[in-house]
């Protein structure tokens, strides 16, 4: 397959929405990550998304829309909390999970009866999805367990000769993907952190629960009701360990560590005490530059194929520290060293 490379311009987003008119899938930027979009309500279409990816067809996908009117069709009912949510962060990386409607194929929701539904605040992304007439299910667009992708040359590098077009626009603004939120239950449950934090929509909201999978491995059997819960995500090639600690704890064990293959990954400013490579994410208290750069710098280790080992400093929980946490938690399969204590 050709991969056309689009422009956001207005002929770019047209040539788009003709494409996902078709059926076909089309990487396209979002303020979170890219993503891979496919018309939600087309089964075969949105098969190719899970085809493109290698993505296993259990895990669910995000429905995007463009206005908040086209959230009745897909939905069985919006609870008042929902509403209250969308009407902050809506266009926003917020997604909101509800009880789906008829028309939403069991392939767009991994078989579940529920559908994650988000309208984000990317206008390029918003544009497509008018120029496309339908509702857009859009995973991120990587390669399904490899870092998501936040510019274009990032999909293009996963999925050039697999997806019909590549639309540019811009690199991502968050970082890392949205937050995503139960709302079938009577309680909120957080699924996945993203940029609207859970004490966020704690003071919007009241009470609200995080599940046990945002920081520890989905138990056996469970269902994956959200993107980012069931599988290993987010991994380069080399093996990623976490390493919780103070600053000058963190360099003597990677020093200590240091040989063939080694690297590390840690906070801008405390490099210097490094032996080893080292690629920088983001300030130890800047967890806003450190969601902009997180994947970046996991894609960056599979340019250098000498490295097999990475040791990332681990960031916060708290705040959008969590965001960081979750997606570093699953790049390392959970694996983290904790020092200090």
């Amino acid at each position: 397959m050709q991969t056309e490379l689009l422009t956001a311009s207005a002929e770019g987003v047209a040539r788009a929405g003709a494409l996902l008119r078709r059926g076909e899938v089309v990487g396209i930027p979002t303020e979170t990550v890219y993503g891979l979009a496919a018309d939600a309500l087309n089964p075969s279409a949105v098969m190719r998304i899970f085809e493109a990816k290698g993505r296993p067809s259990d895990n669910p996908l995000i429905v995007h829309i463009a206005a908040r009117a086209q959230l009745d069709a897909l939905v069985t009912e919006v609870p008042a909390a929902a509403e209250r949510l969308a009407s902050l962060w809506w266009p926003g990386p917020l997604t909101m999970i509800f009880k789906k409607a008829a028309c939403v194929p069991s392939v767009t929701s991994g078989g579940l009866s529920t559908v994650a539904v988000r309208l984000p605040a990317h206008p390029t992304a918003r544009a497509v999805i008018e120029a496309a007439g339908c509702p857009l299910a859009a995973p991120s667009a990587n390669r399904s367990g490899s870092p998501s992708p936040t510019t274009a040359a990032h999909v293009t590098a996963d999925m050039d000769g697999r997806v019909a077009a590549i639309l540019d626009g811009g690199a991502s603004g968050v970082g890392v993907e949205s937050t995503v939120v139960d709302m079938t239950r009577e309680v909120p449950r957080l699924l996945r952190p993203g940029g609207i934090t859970v004490e966020m929509l704690r003071e919007a909201v009241g009470e609200v629960e995080v599940d046990p999978a945002v920081t520890a491995m989905l138990e056996q059997g469970v269902v994956a009701a959200s993107p980012g819960m069931k599988y290993k995500h987010y991994a380069p090639r080399a093996n990623v360990t976490l390493v919780r600690s103070a600053a000058a704890s963190y360099a003597a064990f990677v020093n200590a560590h240091a040989g063939e293959g080694v690297a590390a990954m840690c906070f801008d400013g405390e490099e210097a005490a490094l032996t080893v490579p080292y690629r920088t994410y983001g300030a130890r208290d800047d967890a806003a530059a450190q969601a902009r750069r997180v994947f970046d710098v996991l894609r960056g280790w599979d340019d250098d194929p000498t490295v097999t080992q990475v040791y990332a400093a681990c960031p916060s929980s708290d705040g959008l520290g969590l965001a960081v946490y979750n997606r570093l938690l699953r790049a390392a399969e959970f694996e983290v060293i904790v020092l200090d204590d």
